[in-house]
């Protein structure tokens, strides 16, 4: 199997349990996941006050299959803020690569403009924002449109890491995974 590679940018103020989350379950697939910060020095605070050591700095030239946004309000504003996350963005979408973001950082991908007649979910606390950037606005714990996957926040975050471990190595990996982490059998 070929081996897929992520980059999840971490700004300061990310919500630590989807950056995690969503690193360690595509680890546990295979994957080989780069946490690019925003900017030098470690660690990247995150939203609750956890220190996240990032692999690098984000140089928005990274290549790799999957880009993960993950949220926290603050965090998802510096994404939405930062040229190097907007131009990653666009450049994946142009190049059919999977684009991933959940909770906030849909702001992100509004800002990039790639929203424009697709389907997405978000957050609450930034509805507003994405709704009036997307074609469809659902909340669904998860949406996928294409390769554009979406998602709610913290407690969506394995559902989110999960899926995203389903589209990219099938459904048989996917269930490999998540039964050793020990989720309910019918959840």
């Amino acid at each position: 199997m070929t081996k897929v590679h992520a980059v999840l940018p971490l700004a300061e103020g990310v919500e630590e349990m989807e950056a995690v989350i969503v690193a360690d379950v595509l680890r546990r697939a295979g994957a080989e996941v780069r946490l690019l910060a925003l900017d030098e020095g470690v660690p990247v605070k995150a939203s609750r006050g956890v220190g996240l050591h990032p692999d690098g700095v984000l140089t928005g030239e990274e290549e790799a299959e999957l880009l993960v946004l993950p949220g926290g309000g603050e965090g998802a504003k510096r994404l939405a803020a930062d040229e190097r996350v907007l131009g990653m963005i666009r450049r994946f979408a142009e190049g059919d690569r999977w684009v991933a973001a959940i909770c906030a950082a849909p702001i992100a991908l509004a800002a990039a403009g790639v929203l424009e007649g697709r389907t997405a979910t978000s957050h609450p606390s930034v509805k507003a924002e994405v709704a009036k950037a997307c074609g469809k606005y659902t909340e669904n714990p998860v949406e996928v449109d294409g390769r554009l996957v979406t998602s709610r926040g913290p407690g969506t975050a394995f559902d989110f890491a999960l899926d995203l471990c389903g589209l990219l190595f099938g459904a048989a990996k996917a269930a490999e995974v998540r039964k050793p982490m020990m989720f309910p059998i019918d959840g």
